[in-house]
């Protein structure tokens, strides 16, 4: 009996652990998407049995898997690599781009690289980035790429845009530092050197322009109002004058009269009249 009773307590036991290892349960959170696929389907040949799930999901893990996905954005700054333009100058490229995987695509995605999002975006993506920097600086020269930058940033985004959302990744953000060559820097630097000199100069010039018209201005206007003034005090001097001329000839005349009255008759015998006022 006791041999009985141990046998019914041994299969009670693996009745028992026999789910536990048959089945697993797993969570994938709302900020992820899970994909639920059948491990001998996950071969080169053939299409991969695998469907979407969410929340709490039970599998066998013997013959099924769960791989997890998250799809809120993420923002990679990439190490800095190096492209060469048409005239073969070597320009340094450090983009930084901020992606998210589209849920929809998620279970070709996993289908076809079979990696976590960190090693696709540090495999498939990096290559996918600098050929589309090596790419588009081919058509450019050193000369036009420095002076279309905006423009060389806007082709390699849109590259990038058609390249990776037929894979499933949208580009949210996407901005690179650009670094010419030492020699051609120092070219730069030298040119912008020169322009900021010929424009002191030309501002000097102008300023010295606008500082002599401004003293001939002042010069003239000066003039103009020492002849106002000269002007005025003449027309002054000469009213003052006509009208002071008949009063100061009498006085004079006043003044050096002796209070005698003349002693000459005039023809008709009368005495001159004298009008003293």
């Amino acid at each position: 009996m006791n041999k009985f009773y141990s046998s019914l307590i041994i299969i009670a036991i693996v009745a028992m652990l026999i789910p536990m290892t048959l089945v697993r349960c797993t969570r994938v959170d709302s900020s992820e998407v899970g994909i639920k696929f059948n491990k001998l389907s996950l071969t080169d040949q053939g299409k991969l049995d695998a469907s979407p799930v969410t929340g709490y999901v039970f599998y066998n893990p013997i013959t099924t898997d769960v791989h997890t996905y998250p799809i809120y954005v993420q923002r990679v700054d990439y190490e800095p690599f190096t492209v060469n333009t048409k005239d073969a100058a070597i320009f340094s490229m450090d983009p930084i781009m901020a992606y998210s995987l589209n849920r929809d695509k998620a279970i070709d995605v996993f289908f076809k690289y079979r990696k976590s999002l960190k090693e696709i975006q540090e495999g498939y993506m990096r290559t996918v980035i600098y050929d589309a920097y090596r790419i588009t600086a081919n058509s450019y020269t050193s000369d036009e790429l420095m002076a279309n930058r905006a423009k060389f940033e806007q082709e390699v985004r849109a590259m990038l845009d058609s390249t990776l959302m037929r894979e499933g990744f949208t580009v949210s953000e996407f901005t690179s530092q650009i670094t010419p060559p030492e020699s051609l820097r120092q070219m730069i630097d030298a040119k912008n050197a020169a322009v900021q000199a010929a424009l002191k100069a030309e501002n000097e010039v102008k300023q010295a322009e606008a500082n002599a018209k401004i003293a001939i201005a002042k010069a003239e206007g000066e003039a103009k109002a020492m002849k106002i003034k000269a002007d005025a005090e003449a027309y002054y001097n000469k009213t003052i004058s006509a009208s002071l001329s008949h009063m100061i000839v009498q006085e004079d005349w006043i003044e050096k009269w002796d209070g005698h009255l003349p002693t000459v008759q005039s023809s008709s015998g009368m005495m001159p009249i004298i009008n003293i006022q």
